[in-house]
Parts: structure tokens; sequence; C-alpha cells
């Protein structure tokens, strides 16, 4: 991860480096969590998803996983989101907070240094996650959650 910014991460995708002297070194239950799910597919907010893990523990962790050079970033054309899911996330945030849904999703989106027009696939995890949290009713947050799950196995997100 040298020379990347580590604030975005959730787009990034990883894969396992083979190494001789891997027995060298220690690892602990999280890093080799982490370490098993990178398959050089699945981005880093599907891996967090899929552990159950913040962001925060998995950055460290890949961070430390970089240094050993036991991982390396996976580089690849990526895919962006087309203007209906926005419309369909709006009109699904909207009925969680009201008409400040439009503006808490630019914000989001410049946030994760990113535009509505030009937003990348592998980030709509990290971005629906974003935007749940800032949901103050729970109950109005799982619905939200749930919503936007469906949505994006309908569009094979």
């Amino acid at each position: 991860m040298q020379g990347t910014d580590t604030k975005n991460i959730g787009g990034m995708i990883f894969k396992r480096v083979l190494r001789k002297d891997l027995g060298e070194f220690s690892l602990d239950s999280r890093m080799l969590s982490i370490l098993m799910e990178l398959d050089g597919k699945r981005n880093v907010s599907a891996i967090a998803q899929s552990l159950g893990m913040e962001m925060v523990e998995i950055r460290d962790a890949l961070e430390k996983l970089s240094k050993l050079q036991i991982i390396e970033r996976v580089r690849e054309q990526v895919s962006v989101l087309p203007p209906e899911f926005f419309d369909y996330l709006n009109a699904q945030l909207s009925l969680a907070v009201g008409p400040i849904s439009g503006i808490l999703i630019e914000d989001t989106v410049a946030d994760l240094g990113k535009r509505v027009s030009s937003f990348p696939v592998p980030l709509v995890a990290e971005l629906v996650d974003l935007l749940a949290r800032q949901i103050r009713r729970k109950e109005k947050g799982i619905a939200f959650r749930q919503n936007m799950v469906k949505k994006m196995k309908e569009l094979g997100i």
C-alpha cells in the first residue's frame, strides 16, 4: 500500500503473494483472517463486510501485510454505478432522513474523493454503510441497508 491513498481503500483489491519464507512471519488471528479472504477478486469493502470488521481494522492489517510483502494490490479497470442507482439510493435514504438525503449523498461521495457521475462500483458497499450510519432511527437504518443490499444484488454488485 506504499504510495497509495489508504483513506479510501474500500474499492481496492488485494491478492496474496507467495513467499518461501512465509513460515518466518508471525500473524495475529485478525491478520490471518484477512489474508485468507484476499483472493484478488473481492474488494476491501466486501471483505470487511464478510468478516464483520471496521475499515480501520482492515486498513491497519493491510498496511502490516503490505509491509511484510505478503500481499499486493491488484490493478484493474473499475466500472461506475449507473445514474439510476443514485436515484434509488436517494429515494431510499429520503425515506429515512427526509429531503436532506441528496445533500448527504453528495457530501459522502465527496468525502470518499469521488463524484456521483463517475462513482466506482467497488465503493458502493462503503457508500451505503457510511450513509446508513447517518440514519438516527435504528429501524429506518436497518430497512435502508436491507433495501440497498437487495438493489445491489439485483444489479449484480
